[in-house]
């Protein structure tokens, strides 16, 4: 009889075996946090690095398939997010996944725009001075056209950098501008440093967004200023309509043309889907630490401006 129930209890055992490794692959699993690539479910792990990917591969046509997907919008909605920020001489910008420059470039055309018309103010307020005096005065200002400002451009792709210090190079940028390689989850600067904080179209692609929102806080002084422009949710249904065809019909095709990339573009199609709406973006940089939160939707909400202070 006893030597019956060997059998039984060997089965018993390999059952004890197989539930136990079931448990083990199911606490694996679960200290690996899923999220979204896209319309697909990853691992957080496999996510950053299928999106280091995609910018990588897409690094050297970026510039061009941003005219190309937005019909040339995208620079406006650019220049718009650089006229709210509206910053003045001596202001300290870093831009976030600022990528190939365009943030950036705009940020020291317009400093030094509004440094000409200070100086010009100036002269005309002096017009008592002598010549002497008036050439001596704006040769001191002109030595140093942007007041001190400076950006920082921060970037977690080393492709997207090198492409954005290449075009720097080509305009002629090099004056207050420096290029660093840093994770916006974890960005490599002090605390309190900069003035302004910008993300243009990039904040999508960070897998934790929490994170990257209470770095954005950190590396802000008292009273700086966070603004985020990015795709967003559109309100009118009509054009919802309209733009979710373009997006998924002719969005990837473009890609495939121009980049030789299908499915770096429909990731790009599929994160815009997927990323939160105005108001929830709102209350996730509210909980990050930010006040006067507050949103500006463009084209009926293809993009919004999110803005807010460390105060």
């Amino acid at each position: 009889m006893a030597a019956g129930l060997r059998p039984g209890r060997a089965l018993l055992s390999r059952r004890r075996g197989a539930l136990c490794a079931l448990l083990r692959a199911a606490r694996g699993l679960a200290a690996r946090p899923e999220t979204h690539f896209g319309f697909q479910n990853v691992t957080e792990a496999e996510r950053r690095e299928k999106i280091y990917q995609v910018f990588e591969n897409v690094a050297e046509k970026y510039d061009v398939m941003n005219d190309s997907m937005s019909l040339g919008i995208h620079r406006v909605w650019k220049d718009i997010l650089v006229h709210k920020m509206n910053p003045s001489p001596g202001t300290l910008l870093v831009d976030v996944a600022g990528g190939t420059g365009d943030i950036a470039f705009r940020f020291l055309n317009y400093v030094r725009s509004v440094r000409e018309r200070q100086l010009q103010q100036k002269l005309r307020n002096h017009q008592n001075l002598s010549w002497q005096e008036i050439s001596k005065s704006y040769q001191e200002e002109k030595s140093n056209p942007l007041g001190d400002s400076q950006v920082v451009v921060c970037d977690i792709n080393k492709e997207m950098l090198k492409a954005g210090m290449q075009k720097a190079q080509h305009l002629g940028y090099s004056e207050g501008l420096s290029w660093v390689l840093g994770n916006a989850e974890e960005l490599p600067f002090d605390d309190d440093k900069f003035d302004v904080y910008t993300i243009a179209f990039g904040i999508r692609n960070v897998t934790r967004i929490d994170l990257a929102l209470q770095e954005a806080y950190r590396v802000l002084k008292p009273g700086g200023r966070f603004l985020c422009l990015e795709f967003s949710h559109v309100s009118n249904p009509l054009l919802s309509r309209l733009y979710d065809l373009y997006s998924f019909q002719v969005i990837p095709v473009l890609g495939e043309v121009i980049a030789g990339d299908w499915k770096s573009y429909q990731y790009l199609v599929e994160s815009i889907r997927r990323f939160p709406p105005q108001e929830e973006l709102k209350a996730m940089i509210e909980d990050a630490g930010f006040l006067k939160v507050d949103y500006q939707n463009l084209n009926s909400g293809i993009v919004a401006i999110h803005s807010g202070f460390k105060l």
